[in-house]
């Protein structure tokens, strides 16, 4: 199937150390609600059918609740909120949001403490809130798809925050690579840690997720590094599609991804996965080279490890 990303407001009650969309807050408004709706009948006609509602922070667009409305009017039949959680503290928002048509909360979650976390976005109190948020949404009944942003502040924690994730009953699990653009880019030499380093987590953060029978991922981490793993690589089933973005629309964000936004090095058409891998973002080799990236040259059929 698929799917419409609309970023509609760059506004954000966290100050993200990583933040991909870097100063956009300070330079771009809210998307008007009528841009919007003219931007979901198209995509409608065009043959999308799932649209994600994200930023910024898209719960402090004021029409939030009408856009999720118009979205279900329209027909969409799987209609996301990506958001960092926290306004989903608030007693009574995810059963509006229910009502007014989402399927799916889209959460985040950068540590297993409030330390770590509120130290990565910023924002005092943001981790108690973001954790009340998740067990609010996953209470609604609807699936509750978390996302993850792993960085050199947080790698060790991704067990601790599969553990919880689980805990709290989400239905899937991301732990995305941070991508070094915007806000990321200008700490890169503290927030990105080398992938080597980082995966031996990333590996124990899954095996919790696999043993609870809980659907986990990663995203922007090679087939190459993912030895065991390869049906947890998310790139394998992102939905394909457009994206609406302050200044520019793509059409299909694969193919950008794919095309632009990540890269393969030298050696990667020796590996088995060459015409299915993207690669990192392009950013990251330029920071700490090729080195890591071995290809794979062994032709056994994909498997997921279980625990």
């Amino acid at each position: 199937m698929r799917r419409i990303d609309i970023k509609v407001s760059f506004r954000c009650n966290n100050l993200c150390r990583f933040c991909a969309q870097g100063h956009k807050r300070d330079m771009y408004p809210d998307r008007p609600g009528a841009k919007v709706e003219a931007e979901l009948k198209k995509a409608w006609r065009e043959g999308v059918r799932g649209v994600v509602f994200t930023g910024g922070e898209p719960s402090l667009h004021k029409d939030i609740l009408r856009l999720v409305s118009a979205a279900k009017k329209t027909g969409f039949t799987t209609i996301q909120l990506q958001t960092n959680g926290r306004t989903l503290a608030y007693p009574g928002f995810c059963a509006e949001l229910v009502k007014a048509g989402l399927t799916e909360f889209g959460p985040s979650l950068h540590g297993a403490s409030a330390a770590t976390h509120d130290g990565l976005t910023g924002a005092k109190g943001s981790f108690t809130q973001s954790v009340a948020g998740i067990a609010n949404a996953a209470r609604t009944g609807l699936p509750v798809i978390t996302n993850t942003v792993v960085t050199a502040d947080n790698y060790r924690e991704l067990p601790a925050i599969a553990a919880l994730l689980i805990k709290l009953g989400v239905a899937q699990y991301q732990f995305a690579f941070v991508h070094i653009v915007g806000t990321a880019a200008e700490n890169r030499k503290t927030i990105v840690p080398r992938k080597t380093d980082a995966l031996p987590y990333i590996k124990k953060g899954l095996d919790l997720g696999i043993r609870a029978g809980v659907p986990c991922y990663t995203e922007a981490v090679p087939f190459c590094l993912m030895k065991g793993y390869e049906a947890c690589v998310a790139e394998r089933m992102i939905p394909p599609g457009p994206v609406a973005d302050a200044d520019r629309y793509i059409e299909d964000y694969a193919a950008y991804r794919r095309d632009e936004g990540k890269a393969r090095g030298p050696r990667c058409p020796e590996c088995k996965y060459f015409d299915l891998c993207e690669g990192p973002w392009r950013e990251y080799p330029e920071l700490y080279g090729w080195d890591e990236f071995v290809p794979v040259t062994d032709f056994k059929p994909l498997k997921k490890k279980r625990g």
